[in-house]
């Protein structure tokens, strides 16, 4: 890789992306805009230099992002530059505070921007944009319309909704054809489309991949398809593991980790399986996904429990 291409590389992905994507969380009320302060268990990194740069007060470790790489997988260079570019174009989640800079009244509620959108209707840009660019079936887009699931954002865009305690909106996932990002202010949890009851779970990083395994699945009774909105947190984890065993323990539990392409997939696994409140039974590599359109395609992992 050329020097130019390693320069453009530290300019378009930030820390946090590498860091969200590894399982930590932003401690919001001991950061600052100039140093963001992020923590998984007892590990702390703090985001400093507009999130190129970072340094670990436990020890002496600090860099830019190949180091930061570096120093949380224990990968040489190379590995380090490849898992980067795996990150261009993901967006981490923004600290609440953050988005309220310069303005002096505060932003509707997450949940009074999400009722103010309309849904996504057939003669929408943004129905087009998830039929005939992301090739998702008329019918799976009505079964997520009709469990709330989805909003019209900008520019022909969609909002996939996050969702909490009580089903209440958390935040969204946005995408569309020249966009991606979660709402600012808004909290990851879960996207949650299927089944209620199910005791077969299936965890995605974005909610388009979320509904294209369900409509390659022909939307499976027994399943809930689930997305992270990228990367991996803690709060995923707990409402993983909440719903395995609420309201009462599943014990014929099935816990599957899918895949795209640009996710690596043995981290996603072990990150699902650590999730779980119980022990992996075996490993499956699903196929067959070779023949969907390229929009709708995966490489996709899954392990079971």
């Amino acid at each position: 890789m050329e020097k130019w291409d390693i320069e453009d590389l530290r300019g378009r992905v930030p820390c946090a992306a590498v860091l969200e994507r590894a399982g930590f969380a932003i401690d919001v009320k001991e950061s600052t805009r100039r140093a963001v302060k992020h923590r998984r268990a007892a590990e702390i990194v703090i985001v400093i230099h507009e999130g190129r740069g970072w340094f670990d007060p436990l020890s002496d470790a600090k860099g830019d992002i190949f180091s930061l790489v570096m120093h949380l997988v224990s990968v040489d260079f190379p590995e380090a530059l490849t898992r980067i570019a795996d990150l261009v174009g993901f967006l981490p989640s923004e600290p609440a505070w953050r988005g309220q800079l310069g303005r002096g009244k505060p932003k509707a509620s997450i949940s009074e921007r999400w009722r103010a959108r309309a849904r996504p209707s057939r003669s929408s840009a943004t129905w087009r944009y998830l039929s005939e660019v992301r090739f998702l079936p008329e019918d799976i887009l009505r079964a997520a319309l009709a469990q709330n699931l989805l909003r019209e954002g900008p520019k022909g865009s969609m909002w996939a909704a996050h969702t909490g305690e009580g089903d209440a909106v958390t935040g969204w996932e946005e995408r569309g054809p020249d966009w991606r990002g979660f709402s600012a202010g808004g909290a990851k949890t879960l996207f949650r489309f299927g089944a209620i009851d199910a005791f077969r779970f299936c965890v995605t990083e974005a909610a388009i991949d979320a509904m294209s395994l369900a409509a390659i699945e022909r939307m499976r009774e027994d399943t809930l398809y689930l997305s992270t909105g990228g990367g991996w947190s803690p709060a995923a984890a707990d409402a993983i593991r909440a719903l395995v065993a609420c309201p009462v323990p599943r014990p014929r539990a099935q816990l599957v980790a899918a895949t795209d392409g640009s996710c690596p997939s043995t981290w996603w696994k072990l990150s699902v399986a650590e999730a779980a409140p119980f022990q992996a039974t075996s490993v499956e590599i699903c196929s067959g996904f070779a023949v969907l359109p390229m929009a709708m395609r995966s490489a996709m992992g899954s392990v079971c429990m």
